[in-house]
């Protein structure tokens, strides 16, 4: 058995991928912070990334976005103290609690999403449609061949 450990001769998908993931998630920061929103912190995106617009239960959130019940509860518990969201009785199950964006919460989040839209133009000009159109269905083969159950 040789003791050498062969590594790729070029740069991998996977490192490609995060790096860029990475660059687009200092952009969102980067954005928000220009906008005024200086409070935002990179562990925000796990709720800007799934929170619905009729709010959501945390749990469900945490399940979304791949992280513990703790770690959604702690950076949720984090934006109501900075008055992004709030935490109201779910008419659904009253022992349950849903997390909804406050009016100032909604100002934040359609700053984000304006900025995606954004993206996505200057995106489409620099590469065209169809290089655009053609990385979306391979990110989203990658995803399916990796993860097929997302459940």
């Amino acid at each position: 058995m040789s003791s050498e450990i062969v590594r790729p001769d070029f740069e991998p998908f996977i490192a490609l991928a995060e790096k860029a993931a990475r660059a687009l998630r200092d952009d969102m920061l980067a954005n928000g912070h220009r906008a005024g929103y200086t409070e935002m912190t990179p562990a925000h995106n796990a709720v800007f990334a799934t929170l619905g617009p009729e709010g959501s239960r945390a749990a469900d959130m945490a399940a979304r976005v791949g992280i513990t019940r703790q770690s959604m509860g702690e950076v949720v518990r984090d934006m109501v103290r900075l008055g992004i969201l709030e935490m109201v009785e779910d008419p659904s199950d009253r022992r349950a609690k849903l997390v909804r964006y406050t009016d100032y919460g909604k100002k934040v989040a359609q700053e984000g999403f304006k900025h995606i839209i954004e993206l996505e133009q200057i995106f489409a000009e620099e590469f065209g449609e169809a290089e655009l159109e053609t990385t979306r269905k391979v990110l989203l083969r990658v995803r399916e061949m990796l993860r097929p159950d997302p459940a």
